[in-house]
């Protein structure tokens, strides 16, 4: 299933890119840790989340299909300005996403894993994943990860916004593996290079 809505609002954007290497394909920010978003289904989330690697720098994998229409107001309110300035790349399904991934580790994040990430050795071109809101991934997706990792949380309480979660992840992800490089742009904002 194929979403047309996804490919006219991001038909300006250079960082669009359909597949490992589609045409029109940008340049990685980084070579470091991508993200990656199996069937997301909360627009604003997504849109959140691809904010968030805008910001770090980091690509953004969504593995169709999406639970919404790309051009849902939610999802424009929440990413603002900032979908323009991330590299996504939009993998048709899991296998093609697997395929485009070869090489890497697949590190899922799940409440069903037994190893917290604080406690998790990350990598350069590692890819986080983090699964539908609603239903997290499949057994058999989850089977096919490197590596699934946990975010403790206090007894009794579900789960993380998975925006919060992919943020926990990814930031801890960059800070080990030398991914910010942080100066201060004028003592005012700092900005990473």
């Amino acid at each position: 299933m194929k979403c047309r809505s996804w490919q006219g609002y991001f038909r300006h954007s250079p960082k669009a890119v359909e597949g490992a290497g589609g045409v029109g394909a940008a340049k990685s920010q980084t070579a470091m840790i991508e993200i990656a978003l199996y069937q997301p289904d909360i627009a604003p989330n997504t849109a959140t989340i691809l904010r968030l690697a805008a910001c770090l720098g980091v690509r953004a994998r969504i593995i169709e299909p999406a639970g919404f229409l790309w051009s849902q107001a939610s999802f424009r309110r929440a990413g603002m300005d900032y979908l323009d300035q991330v590299e996504v790349v939009r993998e048709a399904d899991f296998a093609q996403f697997l395929d485009h991934i070869a090489g890497h580790r697949l590190i899922l994040f799940t409440t069903g894993a037994g190893t917290a990430y604080t406690e998790f050795a990350f990598a350069d071109k590692d890819v986080l994943m983090f699964g539908r809101e609603s239903a997290g991934v499949p057994v058999a997706v989850a089977e096919r990860a490197d590596h699934r990792l946990v975010i403790p949380m206090r007894t009794g309480l579900r789960s993380l916004n998975v925006a919060v979660a992919a943020a926990m992840g990814v930031g801890e992800a960059l800070r080990q593996t030398g991914g910010f490089s942080y100066k201060p742009a004028d003592g005012h904002h700092g900005g990473m290079t």
